[in-house]
């Protein structure tokens, strides 16, 4: 069989931009809902370290509330790490080839 050639011009390409649109349109709003809901969540186990009276719920709380806020740091450290990378990442894509891609089509 000939070969296939990935443009972007190709009806993929073209099926999947609708699909790339809302997730750059979601991300953002997305993003902040995460961010409040951590917010809310790291409040709640503040509040739990606080009324803590023993000492084994005391350091479970403070535990928890270290693990969450370590998460919660790391996620969108690396969040924007990527939104830092992605334009040079693409434009690395577009230099390199990455929208031709020729795929050999075999046949049985």
């Amino acid at each position: 069989m000939t070969p296939v050639l990935l443009t972007s011009s190709n009806p993929f390409m073209a099926a999947a931009e609708p699909i790339v649109q809302l997730i750059n349109a979601a991300a953002g709003p997305l993003l902040m809902i995460v961010a409040a809901l951590g917010v809310i969540y790291c409040i709640i186990l503040g509040a739990k370290l606080a009324k803590a009276e023993e000492p084994q719920d005391r350091e479970k709380a403070k535990s928890s509330l270290k693990n969450a806020i370590i998460g919660f740091v790391l996620i969108f450290v690396l969040i924007a790490a990527l939104n830092l990378m992605l334009d040079p990442l693409t434009e690395w894509m577009n230099k390199s080839g990455g929208t031709n891609i020729e795929l050999e089509m075999e046949s049985d």
